[in-house]
């Protein structure tokens, strides 16, 4: 007989909680119990598709999310739980993941793992010492060309990694014409004073493209390159955002024993132009990962036109998202992914900490700095 998961919800600020949720609710498995969100540190005035009020009413009304609380820590207390999605603002994960370990409960958080490292390390701390288990969600967990990608690196089709290049952006988490996973429509348009009310602009919630962004870029590095940065620079610039303090591009040059890599993260953008990437550089070859629209293939050059294409392959059954794959390991004690285990996320925080904190002083900043060294001891 298979086990029955009680499912709940901290934090609607993050609009992936709309796909996360729907997943675990379509899950056989999963029962929804209860959510709450985070109180914000300014208020939000935002009520259009993809903040966070309208999060938590479609986790309602379209979702099935039974009942909403006005205070997590209440709802701990009063429902029992075993798994809890959280999608709280960036500052707000170390609170969050501290309470659930305190009631015992499982953990997904979506990514980045948090808003700098000492709070990752608090997490993880948190959860180990109540023996919880405390995943990251990151989006491209469950791309299958990224993963196929991945598969060529280690079979050696391009050589030994020398240098990767990622960019990601878009207009803006609110901004107009975006679509977010698990919601249909895109984002409706805006004002800047409106778009300035949310968490995601506003620096001492989490909020700017560098922890959106470049997060991701810190996870493709440290996946695909295979061993930990030493040292990163990095940039923050508002360039076209003037009503909120967080910046809206970013971008992280990261060193590595013996390969480098460039992550671009923006929120001003209309068109990509090239191909978002990764590209990958090796000692034999190139890797392009070109996805367009519903299209995704690996592109592998050789040098005097030599050229291969390949398709993605299949993930396996019942391990295709977030849900699948928790749930899988919950039952079978399987390993999970591991772009999902926590020693890998503290070394992709530790890289994105450092790009933060490069970022701040104009400085090189060491990955292996006196927080990592701490932490680890």
């Amino acid at each position: 007989m298979s086990n029955t998961y009680r499912i709940g919800v901290i934090g609607f600020a993050h609009m992936h909680i709309n796909s996360l949720l729907a997943q675990f609710a379509a899950h056989p498995q999963s029962v929804l119990v209860a959510g709450a969100d985070t109180l914000p540190i300014r208020p939000d005035t935002g009520e259009a598709r993809s903040t966070r009020k309208w999060n938590a009413a479609n986790a309602v009304e379209k979702i099935g999310l039974p009942k909403l609380y006005d205070d997590y820590r209440e709802m701990l207390a009063q429902e029992q739980f075993d798994v809890i999605i959280c999608c709280a603002e960036n500052n707000q994960h170390g609170d969050v993941a501290e309470a659930c370990a305190a009631a015992g409960v499982h953990m997904v958080v979506e990514k980045p793992m948090a808003a700098s490292l000492a709070e990752g390390l608090r997490m993880a701390r948190a959860a180990r010492a109540a023996d919880t288990l405390m995943i990251v969600n990151w989006p491209t967990a469950w791309s299958a060309i990224d993963r196929k990608a991945k598969t060529l690196i280690e079979a050696g089709e391009i050589g030994r990694v020398l240098q990767v290049k990622w960019r990601g952006g878009h207009t803006g988490p609110l901004g107009p014409g975006v679509r977010h996973p698990g919601v249909v429509n895109e984002s409706a348009l805006l004002s800047g004073t409106v778009r300035g009310t949310t968490w995601w602009h506003q620096a001492a919630a989490g909020g700017g493209a560098m922890l959106d962004y470049c997060c991701y870029g810190s996870l493709i590095s440290r996946w695909l390159v295979g061993e930990q940065a030493t040292s990163v620079i990095g940039l923050r610039a508002n360039l076209d955002s003037a009503w909120g303090d967080a910046e809206d591009n970013a971008a992280m040059l990261v060193r590595f024993p013996s390969a480098y890599t460039i992550c671009e993260g923006s929120w001003t953008t209309l068109d990509h132009g090239v191909t978002p990437g990764p590209i990958v550089y090796g000692t034999t070859g190139t890797l392009l990962v070109e996805k367009k629209g519903t299209t995704a293939t690996v592109r592998v050059e050789r040098g005097a036109g030599q050229t291969t294409v390949y398709e993605a392959d299949d993930l396996a059954a019942g391990r295709t998202n977030i849900a699948e794959e928790m749930i899988h390991h919950l039952d079978t004690g399987d390993a999970l992914h591991p772009m999902l285990d926590l020693d890998f996320n503290l070394e992709v925080m530790a890289i994105l900490d450092a790009g933060l904190r490069s970022a701040a002083s104009g400085k090189v900043e060491s990955v292996d700095n006196g927080v990592w060294r701490l932490g680890r001891g």
